[in-house]
């Protein structure tokens, strides 16, 4: 078949995709990248929490916010790991003093939120075989960061949206249980489920398509995404319930808190190159990659 003809999807593909997906996957030394990006992960997120409650808290209130993070990280990595988090943000918050402090403390945290960007764009970049325009040097690095800056912005915004559109759930769950009292919690699960999988799916689409050096169109970016978010909630509650019947921090005392977030992290991460390894198989076989792939030559 000539690489300019139509080619669509089939579901009977789907294996295909996946095993050249994973092989793909393998080779890209995936262990080692999600390594990486969770050592940046852990070092930028108080800047990141810090600037995405400042984003927020003016909007919503901090009291309310503050307490939806902590409940998230509460049922992922349990009460003293969330305990620990909280700390983390209270001593890295800028505290009151001369006008040169303030700007140092705010350029300081805009730096290390935008790390864990940073970082995987530079994962995603070896993933899809992507470079980066060497002849602007430092222009690149500030580019590159002012984008990584974005998705700190974008993640507030997110959660912004996730707070109003949980508390209209909250308000619709009241009415449903007056009116269908006995399928009112089912039908609050599955709609928390299908807008937060959705808030994912919008974020994940939004990394794939700009945080890589390599343009991909968005019929491939949704599809990709939409992957990468359903494997990320089942790796999420796997990794809850894995976290608290091993406790795998227990081993490690005072810096349990510290590991349980590395190993999270490092494992949600091996979720998300696979979702972006997918991504670039997929647009290779049916989208904007399609006439550069040698398979699909005559």
């Amino acid at each position: 078949m000539s690489s300019t003809q139509k080619h669509k999807f089939k579901i009977k593909d789907v294996p295909k995709l996946l095993k050249r997906t994973f092989i793909l996957w393998n080779e890209s030394d995936p262990f080692r990248l999600s390594a990486i990006v969770a050592y940046y992960a852990i070092l930028s997120l108080p800047a990141l929490l810090i600037i995405v409650i400042f984003v927020v808290e003016n909007i919503w209130g901090t009291e309310i916010l503050e307490g939806k993070l902590t409940g998230e990280f509460s049922s992922a990595f349990g009460k003293e790991t969330a305990q620990s988090v909280e700390s983390m943000i209270e001593s890295a918050r800028i505290q009151d003093g001369n006008l040169l402090n303030k700007v140092i403390g705010i350029a300081t945290l805009i730096f290390g939120a935008t790390g864990v960007f940073f970082h995987l764009q530079i994962s995603l970049d070896k993933i899809w075989n992507a470079s980066e325009d060497s002849s602007e040097g430092f222009w690149q690095i500030v580019k590159d960061r002012v984008l990584s800056f974005g998705f700190v912005l974008v993640l507030g915004f997110l959660l912004l949206i996730s707070l109003v559109v949980s508390s209209l759930l909250s308000a619709l769950n009241e009415k449903l249980k007056s009116i269908f009292p006995d399928v009112y919690v089912v039908t609050a699960q599955v709609l928390d489920f299908v807008i937060s999988t959705g808030f994912v799916w919008l974020l994940f689409s939004l990394l794939f398509r700009y945080l890589p050096h390599k343009p991909i169109h968005w019929k491939s970016v949704w599809v990709g995404g939409l992957l990468t978010a359903l494997l990320f909630d089942l790796g999420k509650g796997l990794l809850a319930f894995y976290f608290g019947e091993a406790e795998p921090d227990s081993t490690y005392g005072a810096a349990g808190s510290v590991v349980l977030l590395l190993l999270w992290v490092s494992y949600s991460c091996l979720i998300l190159f696979f979702g972006a390894q997918f991504t670039y198989v997929y647009a290779e076989n049916y989208g904007s990659l399609r006439e550069n792939n040698p398979e699909n030559k005559d």
